[in-house]
């Protein structure tokens, strides 16, 4: 399918710099000739192979932007080309040959797969299946790109050229090695912010009180021990350290650069910064994107300059970082707080927000390692920072106060694999409908923001909290407690009210009380009065002291049908709640697998003496918390799912459908595309025959031999039920004409052709669909089909691509599950072929980004397949074709 591809990226590089990916252009010829008449006589020998350069008309076929040809790709830095790369189009369809050139400083970087990836992803859009290279036997650099890069790769060699091919499949073995090189880039670039050696503060002033006054006094405060270096437009001293007009008087290198002064300064201070070759520009001042059509302006200017310098922006309109790393003591922040130091890495978008989150993880004991408040973020992101701290040691548990996504797809790869080892606990402002679209399908008017946010951290292991008193809630467990086996919890009383309702809430969040073993009852009963109850919850009754809590825990923790233990204490006269504390402490200390979680309801909060035991002032917050960490628990130990391949797709005939509509200018296919799409990907329709007069019609209903529908077809005529232009269950030539004949009638003008097609009988009527979402991308939805599909509104969504386990899971949410299933004795009907036509839909958006909207509505689920009875189409070029300039962080 030849689009024309014009989207621009910005990527990291392995040292940590950025670069700008673009498609070459015809003005670019000028600018290509000078950068390879740049190229060192040993790098242009390697690039040529001996040959002379590319002279003006070689250049010209080298920067192609016509997809019959090829795609040339060129890498700007500094609004300079320093690289070129591109593939062109052989005499074998789905091979083509691919080359490339970097300039010599800035070769060793990365650059070189960066492109590849980048061509590949084009090329298998345009039905390109492999690369070839000729190298020269000489030229190991090149040679080590193609072996490193994962792609599946043959060589041969022959008279000192080693022509390589490249398979573009994305195999497991790619997709690791990509998030392998996306995680050191990510890691290389966050450097200059968490481990800067020197810091210059810029708008810091003599007088306290002021933003930038305080960001230098907090760092001075925190003891960084590095450079720390004053910008003042005048003064030579501030605070006691000598202050400089500008970075670029500064002598010495500047890693980090914290900008604190009015919006329409802030451009002049970060070109000042770039002149230095400053790596981590964090910007405090707000006036830009969240200020109106000016401020955006300039934040795009902003954005411009950064990455154009291959450098990192966190900010504009945020509160700063920090780092509690001893070796770092970093805080670049204008909070008063200092938190603790500890496990728990945060990311907000609120700058406002953040102040009272630092205080509140104070108070409650919360150990941080670091903290970014990334404001606008106009650059840097939950993306870049999640990969920084899935390899930052002092790390364990994530969180993030998420408003907006920047890169949904890449938020979703990379939190997937790094919640593999360590979790993610989110919370999602926005759940409103306010934002939803406006959609002429089921599927696009089902897919409400929530729902997609909702399938996108559930695919993705992330915990979802409804509040940031949740939030820190799992945080507290799971920074000090290890993540759930399983969800049986025992509970462990001195007070059977709050031990009830305890047992209520954990059962409401999807938590299991197991009946604890009768060796475990027995050692209960051993010690505890006669009146203590030793089911599940035990209640040891308002007398219990702390040796009852200390072993009474430890038997419970010992049980195998226990997986976690809540621990609920309400001061009695007779007992001190330090001794308690101290008991439980010292029981959990041998149960290192299951987690363990007090509730200590008494005015003074948690006892010193817990330590490390997470404390809850109520049961309700300590079982939502609990069950939100076991859930995650049972993510993490099924394996990665997998995406399948279907060896019997049409590609090219699905490819050839979709052209043809986009020849035509896009827009809803008719029923017979859409029948020969489904037909291409595999999925079984019911027989069907687009007509236009009465007597066809008829005769298409004998050729059927059965009982047939007619549906109006038009324009205009969408939803056929509301519009009453759908007539069921019509036997013989007489129904059939007249049923004709009233379509004709009431429709008119608005009728363009009318389909015969033969009835299903009997079966389960499920939706399945797709929407390309402006925000998240391609979308699959399952659901309870027929006409009630929008007020029922019993669907799963979830990102494309899909996996078999997704295929599966999302059958399971649904209510409709119970019919597939059978429901008060009737028989079940084919649920594996469901989930097929799931994984099938997928491929379909893999091989034709071009579909927008898909309704199967409804898929007939049977005894034996499924029929797809009513489907519908729109086609248009996919969203990449807009010429948008995104991070692909």
């Amino acid at each position: 399918m030849l689009t024309q591809v014009i989207e621009t990226f910005d990527v990291v590089l392995r040292d940590g710099s950025t670069l700008t990916l673009r498609p070459g252009r015809e003005e670019d010829v000028p600018a290509l000739l000078q950068f390879f008449e740049s190229l060192s006589p040993q790098s242009a020998y390697m690039r040529f192979m001996g040959f002379r350069k590319l002279d003006a008309e070689g250049v010209r076929r080298f920067a192609t932007t016509d997809p019959s040809i090829g795609y040339s790709l060129v890498g700007e830095f500094g609004g300079r080309i320093i690289a070129a790369a591109g593939y062109y189009r052989t005499d074998v369809p789905d091979l083509a040959e691919v080359a490339f050139a970097i300039a010599d400083a800035r070769q060793g970087r990365g650059i070189g797969t960066r492109m590849l990836d980048r061509l590949a992803d084009v090329a298998r859009a345009q039905g390109i299946r492999a690369f070839e290279a000729d190298v020269l036997g000489e030229n190991r650099k090149m040679m080590q790109v193609f072996v490193d890069s994962g792609y599946e790769l043959t060589r041969r060699i022959d008279r000192g050229v080693v022509h390589f091919v490249l398979s573009l499949d994305r195999t497991p073995n790619l997709v690791e090695k990509a998030a392998q090189r996306s995680q050191v880039a990510a890691t290389a670039s966050m450097k200059a912010f968490f481990e800067p050696a020197s810091i210059a503060v810029v708008g810091a002033n003599r007088e306290r009180g002021k933003i930038g006054s305080e960001i230098l006094h907090n760092l001075r405060s925190a003891g960084f021990p590095g450079a720390l270096v004053p910008v003042h437009p005048t003064a030579t001293e501030v605070q006691g350290l000598p202050a400089y007009r500008r970075v670029a008087d500064i002598p010495g290198p500047i890693d980090l650069a914290v900008i604190s002064v009015p919006a329409d300064r802030v451009l002049d201070s970060v070109d000042d910064c770039l002149a230095k070759g400053v790596r981590g520009i964090c910007v405090i001042s707000a006036g830009f994107s969240e200020a109106g059509p000016d401020g955006r302006a300039r934040e795009a200017a902003l954005v411009e300059r950064i990455r154009a310098a291959g450098c990192r922006l966190i900010g504009p309109n945020c509160m700063g970082l920090l780092n509690t790393d001893p070796a770092f003591s970093l805080n670049a922040t204008f909070s008063p707080v200092y938190p603790p130091a500890g496990g728990v890495a945060m990311s907000t978008q609120s700058g406002a927000l953040g102040l009272a989150i630092l205080d509140y993880a104070r108070r409650l004991n919360i150990g941080i390692s670091s903290f970014v408040s990334v404001g606008n973020k106009a650059d840097v992101s939950g993306n870049d920072l999640i990969q920084y701290w899935a390899q930052d040691p002092r790390t364990s548990v994530i969180l993030l106060y998420l408003e907006s996504f920047g890169n949904p797809k890449k938020f979703s790869e990379i939190a997937r694999r790094v919640a593999r080892s360590k979790p993610i606990v989110a919370v999602k402002a926005g759940r409103s409908q306010a934002g939803a679209r406006a959609a002429s399908s089921h599927t696009g008017a089902l897919a409400s923001s929530d729902a997609v946010v909702d399938a996108l951290f559930r695919q993705s292991g992330i915990i979802r909290t409804d509040t940031l008193e949740e939030l820190f809630d799992v945080a507290a467990l799971l920074a000090h407690q290890p993540v759930p086996r399983g969800r049986r919890v025992a509970i462990l009383t001195n007070a059977g009210g709050p031990g009830i309702l305890a047992a209520d809430s954990c059962e409401a969040n999807g938590l299991e009380l197991p009946a604890l073993s009768d060796a475990t009852r027995a050692e209960l009963r051993s010690f505890l009065p006669a009146a203590a109850s030793v089911g599940n919850p035990v209640d040891m009754l308002a007398s219990a002291p702390a040796e009852h809590f200390k072993r009474g825990l430890a038997a419970v923790l010992r049980d195998e049908h226990v997986d976690s233990v809540l621990v609920i204490f309400i001061p009695p006269l007779v007992t001190e709640s330090d001794a308690v504390a101290a008991a439980i402490v010292e029981s959990a200390r041998h149960a290192a697998d299951k987690p363990v979680a007090a509730i200590f309801m008494r005015a003074d909060g948690a006892p010193a003496a817990l330590a490390g035991i997470p404390c809850f002032a109520f049961p309700e917050a300590a079982a939502i918390a609990l069950a939100r960490a076991a859930a995650y628990g049972a993510w993490r130990q099924k394996p990665a799912d997998t995406i399948p391949v279907f060896e019997d797709l049409d590609r090219d005939r699905a490819q050839g459908v979709v052209e043809n509509v986009l020849a035509r200018g896009g827009g809803w296919m008719t029923p017979d595309e859409s029948q020969a799409l489904m037909g291409s990907i595999g999925i079984a329709t019911a027989p069907a025959r687009m007509v236009h007069t009465a007597a066809d019609a008829a005769a298409a209903s004998r050729a059927m031999g059965q009982a047939v529908a007619l549906k109006a077809i038009g324009p205009t005529l969408l939803h056929k039920t509301e519009r009453q232009a759908i007539r069921l269950d019509l036997s013989g030539e007489a129904a059939v004409l007249s049923a004709y004949a009233d379509l004709e009638a009431r429709f008119g003008n608005e009728l363009s052709g009318v389909l015969v097609q033969a009835m299903v009988p009997g079966g389960i009527e499920m939706l399945v669909g797709a929407v390309q979402d402006p925000i998240f991308g391609p979308l699959v939805v399952c659901g309870s089909g027929g006409v009630l599909v929008e007020l029922v509104a019993d669907r799963a969504f979830r990102i494309h691509p899909l996996g078999v386990r997704d295929a599966v899971e999302m059958i399971d949410e649904l209510k409709g599950a119970r019919l597939l299933r059978g429901y008060r004795g009737a028989p079940p009907v084919d649920e594996p072929a469901l989930r097929d036509v799931l994984l099938r839909v997928s491929a379909l958006l893999t091989i034709c980004p071009e579909v927008q909207e898909l309704d199967i509505n409804p898929v007939k689920v049977l005894s034996s397949g499924v029929r797809a009875v009513d489907v519908r189409v729109r086609i248009d070029r996919p969203t990449e074709a807009t010429g948008a300039r995104r991070a692909q962080y």
